[in-house]
């Protein structure tokens, strides 16, 4: 929301564009240097290009190691070249080395969407071919598949996914997981385009919630241009899972985002409580009341043909649960997740050790968010007197906003909305 704030307050004041057009900024990090505008407006471009830099290595959990600058030229829009596009992104060999450059044309109508979009694109190209610095000239680059973009933008925090999950609810049929990274997104119209992001955010959700995700995501983006005509044979050899049930995870996945309905996380003591019912393993045998159990009694001998039932049926509602489970507690459910898997598949070395320690993790976990929810208690008890009046307005725009169905609910449209009255008043 601040990142849009900024921007879209930078956009009100674009005819700064046709001041000092040779003057330039450079970003916090180095690797943005912006040309053209005054320094209010290079400076929110800045801004906006470093946190799309930051959310997605957040994302990867990377840390920021660019080599190939990325050079930003603001132009005005101008009426005898309408068919220059508001953004586009340059990608080539020099003799230099390689230059990345993103031309964006603003104006008054600008799509702020498509601007974080297109930066973002430099930001994989940049990550694409940074070990590939002496490309042979004539090459064909590599551009970040259409999926990728959006549901990494997706996964960005302060999303508004309710819209996307919607769209997968509401779909009549799903399509394959081959037929979906074969898909060209600017041949769809405004519905298909829609669910086109919505299942490029199940398709990024997946994938980093596996194994060792992020760190396979980003070595999926390093391997690029190095990949060949089949995208899912692509992803498929650097995310093992895929080789054997691609069509079955990917499907998982859809099932599990439809199922979300409330797209808000689950709270931390919510999250705890399910978690906790979910490892009172329950084994069925025939003719016999089931049988309560914990992932520590399977941890000392071999387990029976029922018991392994009961564990893979634990691991598929761990993985349900993930996607679910408030952030802070989403690592531990993931190694829960793992070890029934494991011992699902006769693996016992170790687990024990493991199990434990995850244990005391998770009780320290708990005790520490029970600290926090006390002082939060006691602060908003004993502390705060009065509302601040600082989000008057904002609510005000909400309340208004959802007396119209003609307008658009999610936080950037209701905050633009609160800017324009601003500036009519």
């Amino acid at each position: 929301m601040e990142r849009a704030a900024i921007f879209i307050w930078a956009v009100f004041a674009w005819r700064a564009l046709y001041a000092a057009p040779n003057e330039r900024s450079v970003s916090p990090s180095r690797q943005f240097v912006i040309y053209g505008a005054d320094a209010a407006l290079r400076g929110a471009v800045s801004d906006l290009a470093e946190r799309t830099k930051a959310d997605l290595l957040v994302l990867l959990r990377q840390r920021d190691n660019w080599t190939v600058p990325v050079v930003v030229n603001l132009q005005p829009k101008q009426a005898n070249l309408p068919e220059v596009p508001p953004a586009d992104v340059r990608f080539g060999q020099t003799g230099f080395g390689l230059k990345l450059q993103l031309n964006l044309t603003l104006s008054e109508k600008l799509d702020t969407s498509l601007i974080e979009r297109e930066l973002l694109r430099a930001i994989l190209l940049e990550m694409i071919y940074r070990k590939e610095s002496h490309v042979a000239a004539g090459t064909v680059f590599v551009e970040p598949p259409d999926w990728l973009l959006d549901g990494v933008l997706a996964l960005g925090p302060g999303r508004d996914r309710a819209y996307l999950v919607e769209a997968l609810t509401t779909a009549n049929k799903t399509v394959s997981l081959d037929t979906f990274l074969r898909q060209r997104p600017e041949l769809l119209d405004s519905a298909g385009r829609t669910l086109y992001r919505a299942y490029s955010f199940a398709l990024v959700q997946m994938l980093v919630d596996g194994t060792d995700g992020p760190a396979r995501l980003a070595k999926y983006i390093g391997h690029l241009p190095n990949r060949s005509n089949e995208p899912l044979a692509n992803l498929s050899a650097d995310f093992p899972f895929l080789v054997s049930d691609a069509e079955e995870s990917w499907q998982l996945s859809l099932r599990r985002l439809r199922n979300f309905r409330a797209y808000q996380l689950l709270t931390f003591a919510e999250s705890e409580r399910r978690l906790a019912e979910l490892l009172q393993i329950k084994v069925s045998e025939a003719k016999k009341p089931d049988k309560p159990a914990g992932l520590d009694d399977f941890t000392k001998r071999k387990i029976s043909p029922s018991e392994k039932m009961a564990l893979n049926q634990l691991s598929r509602d761990l993985l349900v649960f993930v996607a679910e489970a408030n952030p802070v507690l989403r690592p531990i459910a993931r190694e829960y997740q793992q070890i029934a898997a494991l011992l699902a598949r006769g693996k016992r070395r170790g687990i024990a050790k493991r199990l434990s320690h995850l244990d005391a993790t998770r009780k320290q976990l708990a005790a520490r968010m029970s600290d926090i929810d006390d002082y939060m208690n006691w602060f908003e008890a004993t502390q705060i007197k009065k509302g601040s009046g600082d989000f008057t307005d904002y609510l005000k725009a909400v309340d208004q906003s959802q007396l119209s169905p003609s307008k658009r609910h999610d936080p950037l449209s209701v905050y633009v909305d609160a800017l324009e009255d601003q500036f009519e008043n």
